[in-house]
C-alpha cells in the first residue's frame, strides 16, 4: 500500500458520513503528546506476547505507519520480517525486536529484492514463533504465510491478496510480452505462487482488509470473511490552510511514477486540454511522462510532506486516475479540504463522491478529460468542510481504536479457527464466486 510520498467501484461507506477527533501518526516534536497514551491497550490486551510479521521493512510507506500504530501499542513485541533497511523506518519500529530472514544477509539485497519474489515463501519459512499468544501479520505478499503455533489466533491485515499471483498477474506477464521464453517461465512461477498463496490462506483465523475492494478480493481468491478497517490517516498533520480564498488554477497529482499509477492518463489529460498540471513524485515513469508532456505540466519529483500539504489546500483538485486497494493521497487531499477527481473503481470508489470531488467510470485520459470537463461545468462542486469530516473519521485515535477492539474480540472469543464465509459472500454474484475456478493457473 502506498503513501502519499513515500476490481469494481463501491459505494461510499456510511461511517463516513461522522466526524471523528484527529491526532496525528507523526512523532514531530511540536506533536509529541499526541502519542501521549498510545501504549495502552484494553485490559484483555496487556500482558499478551504479540510477534508481528510484515513482509519488508525499507520505508515508511502506508503500511508501515499501520505497523507503526501497532508496534506503540505493543512495543515489546517481536517484529518478522524478510528484510529491514536499518534506519529507514519510525523511532516506534525502529526500536522493535526485529528478526529478519536469510535474505538479509544477500549483498546489495535492497535494490533488487523485489526481483526475489520466486524465493520469497521459502525465505518466510524461516520464521519460527515461538512462546507467543497473539500473532498479527500485516501482508501484501508473504507475511501471512507465517505458521502460528497451535492454538494461537493469527490475525492478518491484508492490504490486498499476493498482487502479482492474482489481480496483477495479467500485467506482470504483458511487461514480458517482448521475451516470450521469460515470460512463459514467469507464468508458471506465478502459477506455483498462487497456489501457495492460496493453501497459506488457511494458517490465518482472522482476515482484516483495508477496503471493501480487498474484502471482495480476498473472498474471491481465499473464499474466506474479513472485516473493513481502513488505514488511518495524519489529519492533524494534513489540515485546511488558515487563508480564506479562491483555490489556485493548478491541478495536482501526488503518487510515486510507477504504471499502475496510470499517471500519464492525468498527464495526456492536462497537456491535450492546456490544463495546469503539477506532479509530485519520483519512479521509473518519470522520463516517459516528462517526453509526453506539454508546457502547462511541471514536474517537482520527490517533496517534502510541509510542501505536499501546501499544494493539497491550494490546488484545484487532485487528480487520482489509478485504481488502489484504498488510497491515503486522496484522504490526505480531503483533510486538507481539497477536491478529488478520482477513478471510480478500487478503494477511491468508497471515500470519493460528488459531495467531495467527481469520480468517472472508465481508466482512460478521455475519461478522465471528460470528468475534469464535466466538473468545471457545474461550478466545480465540493464541500471542504464535508471533505474534512470524511479524513477525520479515518483518523489514528479511531483506527486504533477499532483494531484494538477486534483484537479485543479475538482473543476474547475463546475460539480461533478460520471464520468461515459470512452473509457477504452470498451477496457477490456466481461469476464472482466461481473466480478462482475460471482462472488459469499457467
Amino acid at each position: 500500500m502506498d503513501a502519499s510520498i513515500r476490481g469494481t467501484g463501491t459505494s461510499v461507506r456510511p461511517e463516513y458520513a461522522a466526524a471523528g477527533a484527529g491526532t496525528s501518526q507523526r512523532a514531530a516534536p511540536d506533536q509529541e503528546r499526541e502519542h501521549e497514551g498510545e501504549s495502552a491497550v484494553p485490559p484483555p490486551l496487556a500482558g499478551l506476547r504479540v510477534a508481528f510479521v510484515h513482509d519488508w521493512l525499507t520505508g515508511m510507506r502506508g503500511g508501515e505507519k499501520c505497523l507503526e500504530v501497532l508496534c506503540r501499542s505493543f512495543p515489546q513485541a517481536t517484529l518478522y520480517t524478510l528484510i529491514h533497511r536499518r534506519g529507514s523506518l519510525s523511532a516506534a519500529i525502529e526500536s522493535m525486536t526485529i528478526r529478519t530472514s536469510p535474505l538479509q544477509r544477500i549483498p546489495g539485497v535492497f535494490r533488487y529484492y523485489r526481483h526475489l519474489l520466486p524465493i520469497m515463501p521459502l525465505a518466510a519459512r524461516s520464521w519460527r514463533l515461538k512462546n507467543v499468544d497473539l500473532v498479527i501479520s500485516l501482508s501484501h505478499c508473504v507475511a501471512k504465510a507465517v505458521v502460528p503455533p497451535p492454538g494461537v489466533p493469527h490475525v492478518c491485515y491484508c492490504f490486498t491478496p499476493m498482487r502479482y499471483a492474482w489481480q496483477g498477474r495479467d500485467a506482470y506477464l504483458e511487461s514480458w510480452s517482448d521475451r516470450p521464453l521469460r515470460r512463459s517461465l514467469a507464468r508458471t512461477m506465478l502459477a506455483r505462487l498462487r497456489r501457495w498463496d492460496r493453501a497459506t490462506a488457511s494458517r490465518v483465523t482472522h482476515f482484516v482488509a483495508i477496503s471493501e475492494t480487498v474484502r471482495q478480493r480476498i473472498a474471491r481468491c481465499y473464499r474466506r470473511d474479513s472485516r473493513v478497517i481502513q488505514p488511518p490517516v495524519d489529519v492533524a498533520f494534513y489540515t485546511p490552510g488558515v487563508a480564506v480564498g479562491p483555490r489556485d488554477d493548478h491541478y495536482l497529482v501526488v503518487s510515486a511514477l510507477v504504471p499502475y499509477k496510470r499517471i500519464d492518463q492525468a498527464v495526456a489529460a492536462c497537456t491535450q486540454s492546456c490544463r495546469p498540471l503539477i506532479v509530485i513524485g519520483e519512479g521509473p515513469e518519470r522520463a516517459r511522462l516528462e517526453a509526453m508532456a506539454g508546457p502547462s505540466v511541471q514536474f517537482l519529483g520527490w517533496q517534502p510532506n510541509e510542501l505536499i500539504r501546501d499544494h493539497y489546500r491550494r490546488c484545484r483538485a487532485l487528480l487520482f486516475p489509478g485504481e488502489e486497494d484504498f488510497g491515503i493521497v486522496p484522504i490526505e487531499a480531503l483533510a486538507c479540504g481539497s477536491p478529488v477527481i478520482a477513478l471510480g473503481r478500487g478503494g477511491a470508489a468508497e471515500t470519493i463522491d460528488d459531495t467531495v470531488g467527481q469520480t468517472y467510470p472508465q481508466p482512460t485520459p478521455a475519461g478522465l478529460l471528460a470528468a475534469i470537463d464535466t466538473w468545471e461545468a457545474q461550478g466545480c462542486p465540493h464541500d471542504p468542510a464535508q471533505a474534512r469530516r470524511r479524513a477525520e473519521s479515518l483518523s489514528l485515535p479511531l483506527f486504533r481504536e477499532r483494531i484494538h477492539g477486534l483484537l479485543t474480540e479475538v482473543v476474547t472469543r475463546g475460539t480461533h479457527h478460520p471464520m468461515p464465509p459470512a452473509p457477504h459472500l452470498r451477496d457477490l454474484n456466481r461469476q464472482d464466486l466461481d473466480y478462482l475456478e475460471h482462472q488459469p493457473d499457467a
